[in-house]
């Protein structure tokens, strides 16, 4: 969606929301090149945008290891310990999640106020955690638990009304003809130097139309995997056109996310960015644009962890993760908070705690994220805006005066009030914009929210 702080406020605030709203339906094929979304697809980015919070989900066999005991290798074990594929593969055999409820991890994401759910339905080890026809490497196959997990979080997700994405991964460090080998997964696989890509790539869309076609309606897929040939030819032979029509063709409301930290592609629906808020880069890839023209979404851990880690114990506080949420939504990006559920299906204790705190602090400022864009204020060191309608929610994070005067411009103001109590707070337009007397208590607030109403 193209930003309304390129657009200085007029009399009237709706004037500048649908304003924006018409410049990114139409400049959606400038930069997506012959790609035009259908309706129903435009739709499903109307209400990601709305929904503005899910929980990501990363869990494998990887997870009986738990990183083994260092930080930062959980779901990448494999390779950082570089397990040869006829051991590993051991870890199918014996993963047995008996204490897995779908229903249970579906009313504990609902109550953080997350509205959709991402989870890895095949990771980079290539293990499916779902019952594969093309493949007997699968959590149906292997083991005896036998279940589908995907089959039984999907009912639960339709239960409770969440919807559901699933991660797959475009890498695949097991199969043999994923070949030749990129930045990871080379010689200690065992796996022989050769193989056939595109027989691969069939492999691929032939998992992702299972997945499109066994489990109903889905919200779309999270890909991961593409850098792993970033540095070479093969780089631009994912067969990603014919990929992304499949699923167009099969759902067309489905949307296409891609990890590849690159501009989007054609056929791509939503820009992801990881570990970062958009424009920002600390974690030294996230170096694309930010796109005006799309939904975005950035992906954060609650640690420092994707996978289970057994000795982790960085979590971030719940004001944090608050704080990081606000912030994306002032960027006009969802944020995709993840969790690495342990091996034997629980999710850890120190993540349901936060999300029972979390969604106390959304059944009081839910309105000022769900349904809202990006505010006409850039991102500032106070803090952030967001926008619904007629309403202009002001985020005060990092404040420690009174007076916070909002830098807007042309507005005639009806009301200004606390988003928590609903009390009138006062103000002033001045020279340099709108004084707020924000009440000092208020300040020690996750998110000092004040409503500004529009005439």
């Amino acid at each position: 969606m193209t930003s309304p702080l390129k657009i200085k406020i007029k009399s009237k605030f709706k004037t500048l929301v649908i304003l924006s709203s018409i410049m990114a339906l139409t400049s959606i094929a400038t930069a997506q090149e012959t790609y035009v979304p259908s309706k129903e697809n435009v739709e499903a980015r109307e209400w990601f945008q709305d929904a503005k919070f899910g929980i990501f989900i990363h869990w494998g066999v990887y997870s009986q290891l738990a990183g083994g005991g260092n930080p930062g290798g959980e779901e990448w074990i494999m390779e950082t310990e570089q397990i040869p594929i006829d051991k590993y593969e051991r870890l199918g055999t014996t993963f047995n999640p008996v204490k897995f409820d779908a229903d249970e991890w579906v009313l504990g994401f609902k109550s953080s106020g997350a509205k959709y759910i991402t989870i890895t339905s095949k990771h980079h080890d290539g293990f499916a955690m779902y019952d594969s026809a093309v493949s007997d490497y699968d959590i149906a196959e292997e083991n005896s638990f036998g279940r589908d997990i995907m089959k039984e979080l999907k009912a639960a997700c339709d239960k409770h009304g969440i919807k559901l994405f699933f991660y797959y991964s475009q890498l695949d460090w097991h199969h043999p003809d994923y070949y030749p080998r990129g930045g990871s997964g080379q010689g200690y696989t065992g796996r022989p130097m050769s193989g056939d890509w595109d027989k691969y790539i069939d492999y691929q869309n032939a998992q992702l139309k299972e997945l499109l076609t066994n489990y109903g309606d889905i919200g779309g897929f999270w890909f991961d995997g593409w850098w792993d040939h970033r540095n070479d030819d093969y780089k631009e032979r994912w067969r990603l056109e014919e990929t992304y029509k499949l699923i167009h063709d099969l759902q067309p409301h489905a949307l296409v996310i891609n990890n590849h930290h690159v501009t989007p592609y054609p056929g791509e629906d939503v820009q992801p960015f990881e570990q970062d808020l958009p424009g920002e880069n600390h974690s030294g890839f996230n170096t694309m644009e930010v796109t005006d023209e799309m939904p975005i979404e950035m992906a954060q851990t609650m640690n420092g962890s994707w996978g289970f880690s057994l000795t982790d114990d960085a979590f971030k506080s719940t004001k944090e993760l608050i704080q990081t949420l606000v912030g994306a939504a002032g960027r006009n990006s969802n944020y995709l908070m993840n969790t690495g559920p342990m091996s034997d299906g629980r999710i850890q204790p120190e993540n349901v705690q936060t999300y029972k705190e979390m969604g106390e602090w959304f059944k009081v400022y839910g309105e000022s994220i769900y349904g809202t864009r990006g505010g006409p204020i850039g991102p500032r060191p106070w803090g952030v805006t967001t926008r619904k309608d007629n309403a202009l929610y002001v985020h005060v994070l990092d404040w420690k005066d009174s007076i916070l005067t909002v830098p807007l411009e042309g507005v005639e103001v009806a009301s200004a009030t606390l988003v928590r109590n609903g009390k009138s707070i006062s103000y002033e337009i001045t020279n340099g914009g709108l004084a707020l007397n924000i009440p000092m208590e208020e300040l020690n607030e996750f998110d000092a929210v004040i409503k500004i109403m529009i005439k």
